[in-house]
């Protein structure tokens, strides 16, 4: 996550078809990744980046996504569960054999008309959408410190129940 990344002084340089950069999140060191596949093979370098780095999934791991059944800009946090048809998931979970992680959904919301539901996800968001999704990314960058200082427990009150993305 790049915005992520940037808060935290870290440059991301190319690595296991990933754009890579080590760093520090709540006195904790992470290593920030950005796949440089396909979406629909992203497990492709989160599969790679988890062997070169020694990372164990279930523990280590979070991914961070896009999520069509939340409005833009709401943020979830979750762990493990399925990939709701979500390919990138799938790509994630067929390639660690395992959909155990965790996961920061960052809504983007349905088209409101009978657009194409491709076509909504990989054009850029407009407007009151595109405003909404900047702050969702934030709220996503904040969910991982909370995630990372907090525990999974007090993250996901946080971030689930009072609801981060609305400031509070």
């Amino acid at each position: 996550m790049t915005s992520l990344a940037r808060r935290c002084g870290v440059v991301l340089t190319p690595a296991h078809r990933a754009l890579v950069g080590r760093g520090n999140l709540a006195r904790t060191p992470v290593i920030f990744a950005l796949p440089q596949t396909f979406m629909n093979d992203s497990g492709v370098a989160v599969a790679a980046l988890v062997r070169a780095y020694g990372i164990a999934p279930a523990d280590q791991l979070i991914v961070v996504h896009d999520e069509l059944d939340l409005g833009p800009g709401v943020v979830r946090l979750k762990y493990g569960g399925g990939s709701a048809g979500h390919n990138g998931l799938r790509s994630v979970g067929a390639h660690l054999k395992s959909l155990e992680f965790w996961r920061v959904r960052v809504g983007i919301g349905r088209p409101l008309e009978r657009r194409d539901v491709v076509a909504w996800v990989l054009d850029e968001p407009r407007g009151v959408d595109r405003e909404a999704f900047g702050r969702g990314i934030e709220t996503a960058a904040s969910a991982i410190e909370e995630l990372l200082d907090r525990g999974a427990q007090r993250a996901m009150t946080a971030v689930n129940a009072r609801g981060l993305e609305r400031g509070a």
